[in-house]
C-alpha cells in the first residue's frame, strides 16, 4: 500500500511559479523566468584555462530582462545560440551566481532554456540588478 506522499509525487508535475527579474536575490536558485534578450556579448575566457576534456568553450554575457528589471545572464556553449538579441526565452531552474560582487543569472545542467513566443513587454533596462554591488558580510561569533 502506497503512502499519501508516494501517490502525490508520481506523475504529478508541479506548475512552475514564474519569478519576475526584480525578485532575484544573491545566492538563490530554482527560478523560472520569461525574459527578453536585449544584447549579447561574447567574452573571452581569461585567467584559468578551461578543462582540457571540455573542448571548445563559448561564454557570452547577455543582458536579459522583463518589465520589472534587467540582469546579466551568463550563457555557455549552445546556450549562446539561443540567446540572440530580441529573442524571448523561458529560463527554467535558473540560479544566481556572484561575479565580482554582482549578480549574474545562469542555467546549469540541471536547468533548461526554451525559446518562447515573442513577449509583449519592454525590458526595464534602467533597473539593471547586475550593476548593484553586494558585499559579503560574515556574521561571526563575538
Amino acid at each position: 500500500m502506497a503512502t499519501a506522499g508516494q501517490q502525490q509525487g508520481q506523475g504529478a508535475k508541479r506548475k512552475p511559479v514564474f519569478t519576475k527579474v526584480d525578485q532575484l536575490k544573491p545566492g538563490t536558485s530554482g527560478h523560472t523566468l520569461v525574459v527578453k534578450v536585449v544584447n549579447s556579448n561574447t567574452v573571452v575566457q581569461k585567467g584559468r584555462a578551461a578543462s582540457s576534456h571540455l573542448g571548445h568553450t563559448r561564454v557570452a554575457e547577455c543582458l536579459v530582462g522583463d518589465d520589472t528589471a534587467s540582469v546579466v545572464f551568463t550563457a555557455r556553449n549552445e546556450q549562446v545560440d539561443l540567446l540572440k538579441p530580441g529573442a524571448t526565452v523561458i529560463l527554467r531552474n535558473a540560479k544566481i551566481d556572484m561575479f565580482k560582487g554582482c549578480m549574474r543569472l545562469a542555467v546549469d545542467k540541471w536547468g533548461r532554456i526554451e525559446v518562447a513566443e515573442p513577449a509583449n513587454f519592454g525590458v526595464k533596462e534602467d533597473n539593471n540588478l547586475s550593476m548593484v554591488e553586494y558585499e559579503l558580510v560574515n556574521v561571526g561569533e563575538e
